[in-house]
């Protein structure tokens, strides 16, 4: 019996530990996939926020510079003053002119080139106060290209670095073309030592991370390596393939990977975006960010292998601590088997000896008061019962297959009771519907429609008009069928008293107000967390003599279409009675005339359908809503319908729906 004992006790230990070994090996595994995913995100994030902050940076003040130049390239009395070079008075008024610009620039300078006469102008805060021109430019001097190249140039404006290296001193040279009526007088601009805003970007102390500077074009504009920027393609346009980001990527696929999130950037000013790249022979995410004054990208490149993301330290206590909580859950585990599996186990074994040698009419010692305790008095109890057993259970046959009968009876009667108490409810909740309202203000400039799921539902309309006024909305309670419509009761309780205090056109403060109102209400209520208490809800308010309309909206959206376009004000996307509250804002845009405005709940756009059983989306729906705008309104609820039918195919609905469309002419 000990022998016995022993060997299943030394047995479980010995599968438990190499059972932990085993396990240690995709643990290990995985462990080593989630850092270097860690690392990843982390080094994402880092790129991101350090790309974003010093995009900011370097795009504001030049942004406000670029702006200056083009009014001062756009003066009138420049362009007079271009047009008639030799005219003192024009001279001085334009000397004056310019210099209230010079002031306001960050450099406090100025140039003035002048196509006709090619003479250059230009003013500091050490140059003497007059319009004479410094020098003369001659189109054979290679330093005087930058001149001629922006006046070629179809853009009216050309930003172009123009290092000095003895100076160590980068300076960018906003050039703006001086046109009147379709000709091109001249060049203006102003000088912006980007010395300060590059050296802060450039130059940080972080391992493993690179920032540069590139075009539109890939050419380097900035790098901390001078060597690699092609300091004339600003005006010239050209640059050597290794003086490009195109040129030193070494990825099979990484060129056109590069292109495209150029052009995601280019599209999203001051959106960063990332992806993975090999560059200088080394694999390495890359940030990108689109600053719009300078029409540059401002890149980050971070080598995973090199950048410093955890602390070594950090690392190395968690090893520790993982591994000393991995001996303790094996030795409390070995514990435990012990006393819960092996113990009991010798008195199964005594129980099992007894009914093995016939002994049916012995009481066996129970083993303790949990499972394998009840299995050793199960196995007694079976032994006194199974002589009686089959009459038993034949005379349990009879009385349960009466009581089922007189169950089934009851049930019939109570499923009967509970489709006319549903039935009623459905009456109910349809007369607090406002049909009539919307019938007798709007008329056939209205369309509704109201699925329920089951015969009552959780979804509703409102309505509500003072004058020339209107408050429009629907609402989508959590649920289906009478317990949805039971939220629907509180819920229209809680708009109602949110119209009655605030009035009707504020339906952010409405929102607000129904949130707080169903928070208090459900409180009191206590009900389980399990049961779901979320509502949508969108509001709009109409004021037809300002011929303004006002939205709100909490996760379902405005739709507008002309029959051309298709437009959506985008909804808060927290729900009523969320875990968090929100601040629902309002979004107000011109009442129009011909455009048909559209609420709709979830349950038309998740409905499944389609010959792959696909929800009906967001997308179908505003190409529905574009081929139907222009039709009266109720042609309008006829096509939504028959197009939500031929989407179903005779598939189940899934959800309540709700559609409020209408047009104000």
């Amino acid at each position: 019996m000990a022998d016995w004992w022993f060997g299943i006790r030394a047995k479980s230990a010995l599968a438990l530990l190499l059972l932990c070994l085993v396990a240690l090996v995709p643990v290990a595994a995985i462990g080593l996939q989630v850092f270097q995913n860690l690392r990843e995100h982390f080094a994402e994030a880092w790129a991101r926020n350090f790309t974003e902050l010093h995009g900011e940076r370097i795009a504001g003040p030049l942004s406000r510079e670029v702006a200056l130049a083009r009014h001062l390239a756009g003066s009138l009395t420049l362009r007079d003053w271009l047009r008639h070079e030799d005219d003192d008075l024009r001279r001085r008024q334009a000397s004056i002119e310019a210099e209230s610009y010079r002031r306001d620039f960050i450099g406090h300078s100025w140039f003035i080139a002048s196509r006709a006469s090619r003479a250059y102008y230009y003013r500091d805060d050490d140059t003497p106060d007059s319009l004479a021109p410094r020098y003369h430019l001659d189109p054979q001097k290679p330093e005087d290209a930058w001149f001629f190249a922006t006046l070629d140039n179809p853009s009216p404006l050309n930003i172009n670095p123009n290092p000095d290296r003895w100076l160590k001193q980068v300076m960018v040279w906003i050039n703006v073309v001086i046109q009147d009526g379709g000709e091109r007088l001249g060049v203006a601009g102003t000088g912006v030592d980007l010395t300060t805003f590059v050296s802060s970007f450039l130059h940080t102390a972080e391992p493993g991370v690179t920032p540069l500077i590139i075009d539109r074009n890939g050419a380097i504009q900035a790098h901390p390596d001078s060597r690699r920027i092609a300091w004339a393609s600003g005006a010239t346009g050209n640059a050597r393939p290794d003086e490009t980001l195109f040129g030193q990527l070494t990825g099979p696929d990484d060129a056109a990977h590069l292109g495209a999130t150029m052009r995601l950037a280019s599209a999203s000013p001051g959106k960063v975006e990332v992806t993975p790249a090999t560059l200088d022979g080394r694999r390495q995410l890359l940030a990108l960010t689109w600053l719009e004054p300078l029409q540059w990208y401002l890149v980050t490149a971070v080598d995973l292998d090199d950048a410093r993301l955890f602390e070594d330290a950090w690392v190395r206590t968690a090893l520790v601590a993982f591994g000393l909580v991995l001996l303790a859950v094996l030795a409390l585990f070995v514990l435990s088997v012990d006393r819960l599996l092996l113990r009991p186990l010798r008195g199964l074994h005594r129980s099992a000896m007894a009914l093995a040698s016939g002994r049916f009419d012995v009481d066996l010692p129970a083993a303790g008061q949990d499972e394998l305790g009840d299995l050793n008095r199960a196995f007694s109890h079976m032994a006194r019962q199974l002589a009686n057993h089959t009459h038993e259970l034949e005379e349990q046959v009879r009385c349960r297959t009466a009581e089922l009968f007189e169950a089934n009876t009851a049930m019939a009667a109570a499923q009967k009771k509970l489709g006319d108490s549903i039935q009623y409810a459905s009456l109910i909740q349809r007369a607090l519907l406002p049909d009539r309202e919307l019938t007798t203000l709007l008329g056939e400039h209205h369309l509704v429609l109201w699925r329920p799921r089951d015969v009552v539902g959780g979804d509703f309309y409102l309505f509500r008009a003072e004058g020339e006024r209107y408050l429009l909305g629907i609402v989508d309670c959590a649920g289906h069928g009478v317990p949805g419509a039971l939220m629907t009761m509180l819920a229209r309780a809680a708009f109602d008293d949110a119209m009655n205090r605030h009035g009707l056109d504020r339906p952010a403060t409405l929102l607000q107000q129904a949130d707080a109102t169903l928070r208090r209400m459900l409180d009191q209520a206590r009900l389980p967390r399990a049961i779901a208490t979320s509502t949508d809800a969108a509001l709009v308010h109409i004021d037809r003599t300002a011929r303004s309309l006002r939205y709100a909206g909490a996760k379902i959206d405005l739709y507008w279409s002309d029959g051309e376009e298709v437009h959506r004000l985008p909804a808060q996307r927290r729900s009523l009675c969320d875990r968090k509250p929100a601040n629902y804002v309002e979004k107000e845009i011109p009442l129009r005339s011909g455009i048909t405005y559209t609420l709709v709940t979830d349950g038309y756009l998740d409905q499944a359908g389609g010959e792959l059983g696909f929800g009906f989306g967001d997308t179908r729906f505003c190409d529905l809503l574009r081929c139907v705008a222009r039709l009266p309104l109720s042609r309008q609820a006829a096509a939504l319908d028959e197009a939500f039918e031929d989407w179903r195919r005779g598939l189940p609905q899934r959800d309540d729906i709700t559609l409020l469309s209408f047009r104000l002419d």
